[in-house]
């Protein structure tokens, strides 16, 4: 597995493993990818496993979660894709809450889910 913290990126991967829709919603939020936003990108090209390691506001988790959203833009489909187990059900609301803006302004077909403990059983 790569470990890729800030200060040992090297070389900042291709700004072309973003997709042109997902490219021009960096662009219209006034952002520009991070390096190690796509450094995920490439190791997940590369079919490789990461731990990413980033302050806070460093944009991780988006960084995390953009090979998910890059591909299910350019090849939606049925079913669970990702699966992300929190330690603590407060950060798995924020990381649904922080991906509630990409998905809805990017108008992808992906459904962002929390279930914790106090989930009624039929929604589980």
């Amino acid at each position: 597995m790569n470990t890729l913290p800030l200060a040992d990126l090297g070389q900042a991967p291709a700004p072309d493993l973003l997709p042109p829709n997902i490219a021009a919603w960096f662009a219209h939020r006034g952002w520009a990818p991070h390096a190690h936003q796509l450094a995920m990108l490439e190791a997940a090209a590369r079919g490789e496993n990461a731990l990413l390691v980033a302050p806070t506001g460093g944009g991780k988790t988006l960084a995390g979660f953009l090979p998910t959203l890059v591909d299910l833009a350019e090849r939606p489909r049925p079913g669970l894709h990702t699966l992300y187990i929190s330690p603590l059900k407060a950060l798995a609301v924020d990381i649904q809450r922080n991906l509630e803006t990409p998905i809805a302004e990017l108008r992808l077909p992906i459904r962002a889910e929390t279930r914790t403990g106090d989930t009624p059983q039929a929604k589980r």
